[in-house]
């Protein structure tokens, strides 16, 4: 399930970055490269999780991803920015901030690199 989020995430990047930009705080310095870079890191990530000897690898990489775009995230909501046309409100803003952890647990997670708190059984 992860491996497709962030596959289908990196896609978007990349074929519909406007979104993505849109969101960008200004401070982030080549804010296209940025995108387009994050959505290959999306895809590398979604990848390495399919490959037995990569996946704890791809899932810390994915873990820093998600701590390191969360101030787009911050920046959406606070800035109320308009994607389409459209400001969303706290109804997704706060579900939406306050989930960035779940997904950096997650990632950590189905990689294995951490079985806290569900520890795998040895088998």
């Amino acid at each position: 399930m992860l491996t497709l989020a962030y596959g289908y995430a990196g896609y978007r990047h990349l074929t519909t970055p406007a979104p993505f930009l849109a969101i960008t705080p200004s401070w982030v310095p080549q804010p296209a490269f940025v995108v387009a870079a994050t959505g290959v890191a999306e895809l590398a990530g979604a990848l390495g999780l399919m490959i037995p000897r990569l996946r704890q690898a791809a899932g810390w990489g994915l873990a820093l991803y998600a701590l390191c775009v969360w101030p787009a995230n911050f920046h959406h909501a606070f800035a109320h920015v308009a994607i389409g046309g459209e400001t969303l409100g706290w109804w997704y803003h706060g579900p939406r901030l306050a989930a960035q952890p779940l997904i950096i647990w997650w990632a950590l997670w189905a990689s294995g690199a951490v079985d806290w708190p569900f520890a795998r059984k040895p088998g």
